[in-house]
């Protein structure tokens, strides 16, 4: 039954169409039948006979001022922020002037959108290949099945249409400093680091290995590096030579006699006649134990601070006796001995220069005691200056005491008597010791 009335159904609609069109032309025109007028934001086209959308960002110079960004409306356009995006709906058919028909003939597609018939089936539309899409030129076109997508370069994010840039800083991907750029970023390391092969992480520098400026010591630290020298020297303001420090100059102290300084270190060195005690102090040398001495066989080596005397072994002087080589005697049986010491011993010593006073030096020490007899000690000769004096320990001693300071090389040759006296035998005598001191020429 519906194969046999669906030709009526035709046959009808076709003969209503035709007594219409007939109609239509007999009748004359009253008025016309073209029109060509659309609303503001459209414009007439006269191919599709449709009014078509005018897209002011194309159409108007500088559509936006600034930083604004025009965006294309249907009848109209906005003025938005770059960073802002619109998501346009659905586009709507072409305006049709009201009372105008669509007249235009479109072939038909039994496909669904993005499908377009190929024999008996229906195939893929590729939009991209095609350039029917409307991808920004940014963005990358990949067709889908019956549709496109438009996708992001990488390092960015689609927001609407539009491709927005991803600041990867704020994932806070970098271990030290992260410097966004467009589509993406990159890492950078403080000083003293370096990038790790994973370009994100920074791991420490061995400058010290890597050629670093130090002149002696490198002690490599997280970070950095720190320059260190050697004994004897100090680090220069620049923090990495090493300069050599001057000990001398610091003090006088350092050395006993005379300090000379040496690259990174110092030394002492002491004047002639003496030899160093140690690495600071002086000490004599006593030429007479040594032999380095050169006395002849009359004479007697005495030693002295910094160096030795060839003493002459000299005779007794009238009226004296020579009893052994350092002692001589004045008999009693000679007139000229009544108001002489009765005998005269030679002896030799040595003192430094500067000594602390009042200093002891020498003790006199007597070698007979007479019964009942009292003992005195004087200097009898030879301290002119008063630079000594003799102070009496007991009956049979005293001790000859420096009183003033002394500078050598000097000496002085002083008799020292010791005068015994027997009130009750009515007796006095006497004896001296002829002593020679012989003041260095330095403190030590």
């Amino acid at each position: 039954m519906c194969a046999r009335m669906r030709p009526v159904y035709v046959f009808v609609f076709c003969v209503c169409i035709s007594v219409f069109l007939h109609s239509a032309i007999s009748q004359p025109p009253t008025e016309t039948d073209t029109y060509t007028e659309c609303t503001d934001g459209y414009h007439w086209d006269s191919q599709t006979q449709h009014c078509k959308d005018i897209n002011e960002c194309e159409t108007i110079p500088e559509a936006c001022k600034g930083e604004m960004k025009c965006f294309n409306h249907y009848g109209g356009y906005l003025c938005l922020p770059r960073s802002a995006s619109v998501i346009p709906a659905q586009e709507p058919p072409n305006q049709i002037h009201p009372g105008l028909e669509n007249t235009a003939s479109e072939p038909f597609n039994p496909c669904l959108p993005g499908l377009e018939p190929q024999g008996d089936s229906c195939v893929d539309v590729d939009e991209c290949e095609r350039d029917t899409h409307d991808c920004q030129p940014s963005q990358q076109c990949l067709n889908t099945e019956g549709s496109f997508t438009c996708q992001c370069p990488d390092g960015y994010r689609k927001v609407g249409t539009e491709c927005i840039d991803i600041d990867e800083c704020r994932y806070r991907y970098c271990q030290h400093r992260c410097v966004n750029v467009p589509g993406s970023f990159s890492c950078q390391c403080e000083p003293g680091f370096q990038l790790a092969s994973n370009n994100r992480s920074c791991i420490d520098v061995d400058e010290c290995g890597m050629g670093a400026p130090c002149s002696q010591r490198c002690y490599n630290t997280y970070g950095t590096f720190l320059c260190r020298c050697e004994t004897g020297y100090e680090l220069g303001p620049d923090g990495f030579a090493c300069n050599d420090i001057d000990e001398c100059s610091y003090s006088s102290y350092l050395c006993q006699h005379q300090c000379v300084n040496e690259r990174g270190k110092f030394s002492c060195v002491c004047p002639e006649g003496y030899q160093l005690l140690g690495s600071r102090l002086c000490q004599d040398i006593n030429e007479c134990e040594t032999g380095a001495h050169q006395c002849s066989d009359g004479q007697t080596c005495v030693n002295i601070h910094g160096g030795h005397k060839c003493v002459d072994a000299k005779g007794c002087q009238e009226p004296y006796v020579q009893v052994s080589d350092n002692r001589c005697i004045c008999p009693v049986t000679k007139s000229g001995c009544r108001d002489l010491p009765h005998s005269i011993v030679h002896r030799y010593m040595s003192i430094t220069s500067e000594r602390s006073v009042p200093s002891d030096i020498f003790q006199i020490q007597a070698t007979s005691v007479y019964p009942g007899a009292y003992n005195t000690f004087r200097i009898r000769s030879g301290d002119d200056n008063k630079d000594f004096y003799i102070r009496q320990i007991n009956n049979i001693s005293g001790m000859l005491v420096l009183a003033r300071a002394v500078n050598g090389p000097t000496e002085y040759v002083l008799d020292l008597e010791m005068v015994s006296v027997n009130p009750l035998m009515s007796f006095q005598t006497s004896s001296a010791l002829r002593l020679t001191v012989y003041v260095g020429p330095y403190a030590f």
